[in-house]
């Protein structure tokens, strides 16, 4: 798998974001359009743009990546709940 700063590709933004996905488990790759996806067991896959022209970009796509793990986590204990009440 490349490296956060291969898949950055000298994005200072960029690679914080890879490296915050790769620490909460997210496995990062570039797709053949130079997007990037995140993909993670039980979580639906996130594209991003490798050159965002939004300030908030970063933080947006960090806040989806939040929120497709909170979603999964839901559901995951959705069915638990169920057999308990």
């Amino acid at each position: 798998m490349a490296s956060a700063h291969e898949l950055a590709r000298g994005r200072e933004r960029l690679r914080a974001l890879i490296e915050f996905a790769l620490g909460e488990g997210w496995r990062v790759v570039r797709t053949s359009g130079g997007h990037l996806k995140f993909t993670k067991q039980g979580c639906a896959s996130i594209y991003t743009s490798s050159t965002a022209s939004d300030h908030r970009a970063e933080r947006n796509a960090r806040a989806q990546l939040r929120r497709a793990d909170r979603q999964a986590q839901a559901a995951a204990a959705s069915p638990q709940e169920r057999s308990h009440g």
